[in-house]
């Protein structure tokens, strides 16, 4: 959609953190080697995080465990979307908080004028339909509102903001409508499978719109450039949504092979023993979620946090003597030219000692990565869980 970018697909991907029956304790988990006299009492979490493993015949990171999402389609920005959410059209970005970040440096995909474009839906818009679509067709939890509780005369201003446009807010976790027979869900899914376009028609027809609300902007990573010049890139909105319980859960049997609900550690722990691959921004983003053992604080910081904007992660690959590293922006050997991958003749310990300023993930194999990062992050998100945080590795 956005003729701007040259090597990237838009996509849009979804966090889905749901609450369970009870706190999981991940005691086992976050044992130090070397037992020491009256630890610190580990959290436990009372949520787990949906990951879907992709198919092994995908043409993009086969059998890799992702969250749900996909890429934007024309659908996504169809002007029949004004009919649907007819309602919150008088509303600007449909009712969505506005983001203090100035345009100027908000990322590209989030920046780009889309009326320009010729689709009289915004972009903020647009993704969050493609996130809620994406994860509808690939493991069946439909992020929807009846038409008639999507009122915009039930809207408030952010609690301790100051506010000067409408916007609809929606406190607390995310709970899905069971209003709709099982059954005719499962035959609209089968519907929008075969083509997104059938996402519209759904939504008319059963009188409910996309909950865009229920999703908090939390990034924006774009694939790095690969060895392989026909690899797939793309650049992704990621919104993270918190619900109130786990959902009904089905793979789609095409691009989704297995689903796998798991505590933020449960993840981390089971990437560390090779049972799940995942790649380096699940791997960055559930190092964040476990700095928040309770859902209702990731709810929290989410939706405060969302209206400070996110900064564009283009990771450079740097390849040095005895490892790859995947710089991020800020780090000192970061380059200005990030369409590329570098390559040194040093070893990973002389580059540590050459940069004060690291924001980096250290590859050594596939399942072994290290995050390092001693920089503030920007727009008050935060850091992620890092290998001197995880005492080199043993919490993971």
């Amino acid at each position: 959609m956005n003729t701007a970018l040259k090597h990237w697909k838009e996509a849009a991907t979804v966090i889905l953190a749901a609450r369970t029956k009870y706190k999981r304790s991940v005691e086992s988990l976050w044992r130090e080697p070397n037992p020491v006299p009256n630890p610190v009492p580990n959290p436990a979490f009372d949520y787990e995080v949906l990951l879907l493993k992709r198919s092994g015949k995908s043409g993009f990171m086969p059998n890799a465990y992702v969250f749900p999402g996909g890429l934007v389609g024309p659908s996504d920005f169809s002007a029949e979307w004004l009919e649907v959410f007819k309602a919150f059209r008088h509303l600007p970005e449909f009712g969505l908080a506005t983001v203090k970040q100035p345009r100027e440096t908000r990322p590209p995909m989030f920046a780009t004028d889309r009326k320009q474009l010729g689709s009289p839906v915004p972009g903020d818009v647009a993704f969050r339909i493609c996130a809620v679509r994406e994860t509808f067709e690939e493991s069946g939890v439909l992020l929807v509102l009846p038409s008639q509780e999507a009122n915009p005369q039930t809207t408030d201003h952010h609690p301790g903001k100051d506010r000067s446009d409408n916007c609809v807010t929606r406190s607390g976790l995310t709970e899905l409508s069971d209003r709709w027979d099982k059954s005719l869900i499962a035959k609209w899914r089968s519907l929008v499978l075969e083509n997104s376009w059938n996402f519209i028609r759904m939504c008319r027809e059963l009188e409910c719109v996309p909950n865009i609300w229920a999703l908090y902007e939390w990034g924006n990573w774009l694939t790095p450039t690969g060895a392989s010049r026909q690899q797939r890139r793309y650049d992704t909105a990621f919104y993270m949504c918190c619900l109130k319980d786990i959902p009904d859960t089905l793979q789609d049997q095409m691009e989704i092979e297995l689903y796998k609900w798991s505590t933020p550690p449960e993840i981390l722990h089971s990437y560390r023993e090779r049972e799940v691959w995942i790649a380096h921004p699940q791997l960055y983003d559930i190092g964040r979620m476990c700095k928040f053992p309770l859902l209702s604080d990731l709810q929290d910081f989410a939706e405060q946090r969302s209206i400070e904007g996110c900064e564009r992660c283009l990771p450079v690959i740097l390849k040095a003597t005895d490892c790859n590293i995947s710089l991020l922006p800020g780090d000192s050997l970061y380059p200005e030219k990030t369409d590329i991958s570098v390559t040194t003749e040093k070893c990973l310990e002389e580059l540590q000692k050459d940069s004060p300023n690291l924001h980096r993930i250290v590859i050594h194999d596939p399942y072994k990565n290290s995050v390092y990062m001693n920089i503030t992050p920007k727009y008050k998100h935060l850091r992620p869980l890092t290998t001197s945080e995880s005492k080199h590795d043993s919490k993971l």
